[in-house]
């Protein structure tokens, strides 16, 4: 089946958080990361039916969600799940704030690899713990992992966990199996436990492969948590709806006491019906959605190479979001992208959003039709381009 990705759809007024959170209607938002597309017509007509019935009452997990989320994975990631190691719940941060919460103590130290999507931050915070900083290493255009400085980082006994993007958001790094060994080896020798967001695992584009930490081996299963949703890869972020990986009983108790205290133990009837139907019907629409974020991508990379040469566009191998170096400018992130929302109304993130080690660059989202895309493009060329 042919889906139009070019469909024109406003989604002003639509009480939409990357499009109505400013008043000025001709600001173009590629800011937040969920996509102007509509989902796939399986969810929709799924959605349709379960609005027909027209009683929303409290909703259960049935036998079928969990077959859908189990099915997924082994078929797409080749990662076999167990019924049982399934928690749900509305959504990867409130379950990472959950893992925080069930697996550490006030003042314990909490890993991450920066710039990293800026949720994890303040997850950590509000579990009263602290951040260490293992800065991803940027050379030659594209990022690698600090492995010495994560030994050290990870040696500390206060090291607990280690949050780990997989794919990397905002590098747009797919992790390949020798990375993720080496961290899974380091944490196992420190008795950290790895907690994988592997939420952009299904948007990995051609000659990369995304891995499930757990999937690598019984050890790094046991010592990970996985969290993942159909989100990202659905345009489904309103309908609040993720799951938690845990294959260790004693793990699993304890996030399940954590997801009840914080009282994100639930799901609505749509989430319910929407997760089914993407995992169990929206493949072919899952791939012709790839295929036109690659082909947006490959429009971006171009016109920065030909337009914007001083401005380094990473190779993008997963996700929606393309991380582009603008140290040549010599203007702090927070001014660019001030600069870029006032005078051209195109409203991008920050690089420093995501860590000190960000500064210098911006995340521009390209999940959009092409016009808004190069839309986007011309301002930044008309506000940077030499």
């Amino acid at each position: 089946m042919i889906h139009d990705f070019d469909e024109i759809i406003s989604r002003r007024n639509s009480n939409s958080y990357k499009w109505d959170s400013v008043n000025d209607e001709n600001v173009l938002p590629m800011w937040v990361a969920d996509m102007d597309f509509r989902t796939a017509p399986s969810i929709i007509k799924a959605l349709e039916k379960r609005v027909q019935h027209g009683i929303f009452g409290y909703a259960k997990a049935p036998a079928a969600f969990f077959n859908a989320v189990t099915g997924w994975f082994e078929r797409r990631h080749n990662f076999s799940i167990q019924r049982d190691w399934i928690l749900f719940t509305s959504g990867v941060v409130p379950a990472l704030s959950a893992v925080i919460k069930a697996l550490t103590n006030s003042g314990d130290k909490v890993i991450v690899q920066t710039p990293v999507y800026n949720c994890f931050f303040s997850s950590i915070r509000n579990n009263g713990c602290e951040i260490i900083s293992n800065d991803l290493l940027y050379q030659n255009g594209t990022y690698t992992i600090d492995f010495d400085d994560l030994e050290e980082k990870a040696f500390d006994p206060n090291a607990k966990l280690l949050l780990l993007c997989s794919p990397h958001n905002p590098a747009g790094r797919v992790w390949t199996r020798e990375e993720l060994q080496r961290i899974g080896e380091i944490c196992l020798r420190n008795n950290v436990i790895v907690v994988s967001d592997e939420i952009h695992c299904d948007l990995v584009y051609p000659g990369h492969t995304h891995i499930p930490f757990a999937s690598i081996s019984e050890d790094f299963l046991n010592n990970s948590i996985t969290c993942n949703a159909p989100s990202k890869t659905f345009n489904l972020a309103g309908i609040q709806v993720a799951n938690i990986i845990v294959a260790d009983e004693e793990m699993r108790r304890k996030i399940d006491k954590a997801l009840n205290i914080n009282e994100v133990c639930e799901i609505n009837v749509f989430a319910v019906e929407a997760l089914i139907a993407a995992y169990n019907e929206g493949e072919d629409w899952l791939e012709g959605l790839k295929t036109y974020l690659y082909e947006n991508y490959l429009y971006l990379d171009a016109f920065f190479k030909q337009n914007l040469p001083k401005l380094k566009v990473l190779p993008l191998e997963a996700t929606y979001l393309v991380w582009v170096d603008c140290s040549s400018l010599k203007i702090p992130s927070e001014d660019i992208s001030k600069i870029l929302l006032n005078k051209g109304k195109l409203w991008v993130n920050e690089g420093t959003m995501y860590g000190k080690s960000g500064e210098g660059f911006i995340r521009i989202n390209i999940a959009t039709r092409r016009e808004n895309l190069i839309k986007g493009l011309e301002i930044i060329k008309n506000t940077y381009g030499t």
